[in-house]
């Protein structure tokens, strides 16, 4: 894989099939209506392929499967020892076929392919391994209580998992949720974003060959406006687990009150600050990871570094190192292994993502990138964008552009870097540049985010909890502690005879 040619990309892409229909109680079915929209490459326009678009009555037909296979416990109260093993078979499955998870991910949404098939594909396999394997090693508890009283404390699985999934990770996120709902018992109801659905039906598909019983994992395709809302208000969903915009978060929210009280799980919006102190010795490798930190994946990342804090005295010269950066990362055809940015995931984001940019021409200093540009005269692609001298208060570095535009902002003391990372509505991730560890702990502890990457960028693991603080959600993806999102606490108290 990793010797790929862009024509044997290109070739496997021709050959790749692609699931368009739902999948509910283990089978592939149309939509109730028979209503379908089209799955389009970002990169050249064309329609892969016709998907199911779901609603409201597709919705009842795969939360009733999930519950059915919840109360008959085929999964809910299977051995965690046989859960774990049809897990691994399923991480396992995900390796066997990894050039076509990276495909469908590639052509849906216009993500390289070369990252996809080297970071999310087996990003997705480890995530599935690593929660199948925490199955039959999580623990419950014994309260302390005195003679005559057993007091049993378990974390038992919620029922149905409604999870709704944005289109920057499609495998990824979708993997994020699903496996550690699987893995502590629950049905999944997966609604995947309508731009790129296709890596989320043929996983669920993987899944009942690695022998996951019917009705435990739906995928139902569809739009947020109808299948997203009547997931959000269905009666019998026990908890809503998203990731996507602030504001769809909170309408998230709202259903939950306006229906049955649903859990809700939301890791929403991000304008992650990056702070580079003059102190930081490697100032190439920060640079090298502050491009790293906007420009993968087009920007299309809910914690991607967008506010740059530069200490004012090596500002200039770290924002020549950043142009020189940009300038060697050309937009390309996403199957090229050669392409350094593939394309934006559709035409409605890709204006957006101009908007900000033209406005932004006219309040600071753009010194790197600014338009939309063409792949073999086709294709929705923004060059790597750097605004300089950008005003705190400017949208550039207020509001989440999604997409490879950065704010680069000087500052002259400790206090004002912390002061203006700290101000903003969301809190999900920040990176601080220093070789002075007092400033890197000092720094950290004041900065309100959930991820604090310390000389580094983006930080993320298995072992460690993803989300945020403030309007960035409070929802938490990875770690154990993802588990707790999924199971409530159960109390069984015994009295007996001492």
């Amino acid at each position: 894989m990793m010797g790929y040619s862009y024509q044997d990309w290109k070739t496997r892409a021709e050959s790749i099939s692609f699931r368009g229909q739902a999948f509910v109680d283990g089978k592939f079915v149309d939509a109730i209506s028979g209503k379908t929209f089209d799955s389009i490459n970002p990169a050249t326009g064309e329609i892969l392929t016709a998907v199911a678009e779901c609603g409201a009555a597709d919705i009842d037909l795969a939360v009733s499967a999930g519950r059915r296979a919840f109360e008959d416990g085929r999964w809910s109260r299977m051995a965690p020892g046989d859960r774990k093993e049809i897990l691994l078979k399923l991480a396992a499955l995900i390796r066997e076929n990894l050039e076509e998870m990276a495909l469908l991910d590639s052509l849906d949404m216009g993500k390289l392919v070369s990252d996809a098939v080297t970071i999310d594909a087996p990003g997705s396999a480890h995530f599935f391994q690593w929660y199948a394997e925490a199955i039959d090693k999580v623990y419950d508890e014994v309260a302390p209580t005195g003679p005559g009283d057993l007091a049993l404390i378990s974390r038992v699985p919620l029922g149905v998992v409604g999870a709704v999934t944005p289109w920057n990770f499609p495998l990824d996120m979708a993997t994020w949720k699903a496996a550690a709902a699987l893995a502590a018992g629950n049905s999944v109801v997966l609604k995947p974003a309508e731009q790129s659905p296709l890596s989320a039906l043929r996983l669920a598909e993987l899944a009942a060959e690695a022998g996951l019983p019917d009705g435990v994992l739906n995928v139902v395709p569809g739009f947020g406006a109808t299948a997203g809302q009547a997931l959000g208000l269905h009666m019998d969903v026990d908890c809503l687990t998203f990731t996507g915009s602030t504001g769809i978060g909170k309408r998230f929210m709202q259903y939950s009150g306006q229906s049955n009280l649903k859990q809700v799980w939301p890791e929403t919006g991000g304008k992650s600050p990056n702070l580079v102190f003059a102190d930081c010795e490697d100032l190439e490798a920060a640079a090298d990871m502050a491009a790293f930190g906007i420009f993968f994946n087009q920007g299309e990342v809910c914690s991607a570094n967008s506010r740059l804090y530069v200490e004012r005295s090596i500002k200039d010269a770290f924002v020549e190192k950043l142009i020189e950066r940009a300038k060697a990362i050309r937009p390309g055809d996403p199957l090229d292994p050669k392409s350094k940015m593939g394309a934006i995931v559709d035409e409605k984001q890709t204006a957006g993502i101009m908007r900000f940019v033209e406005s932004g021409k006219s309040t600071a200093n753009l010194v790197a990138g600014g338009e939309q540009v063409t792949v073999n005269g086709k294709g929705c692609f923004v060059q790597p964008t750097i605004f300089d001298d950008v005003k705190h208060g400017d949208p550039l570095a207020r509001d989440e552009i999604f997409g490879p535009v950065l704010a680069v902002i000087p500052f002259d003391s400790e206090q004002e870097a912390v002061e203006m990372a700290n101000d903003s509505i969301y809190g999900l991730a920040a990176s601080v540049w220093t070789d002075n560890l007092s400033r890197a702990c000092r720094v950290s502890d004041k900065l309100n985010v959930g991820t604090v990457s310390v000389n580094t960028v983006d930080a993320l693991s298995a072992m460690t909890p993803f989300g945020g603080m403030k309007q960035s959600g409070f929802g938490r993806d990875l770690s154990l502690h993802s588990l707790e999102k999924y199971t409530a606490l159960k109390t069984t108290w015994i009295k007996y005879k001492p």
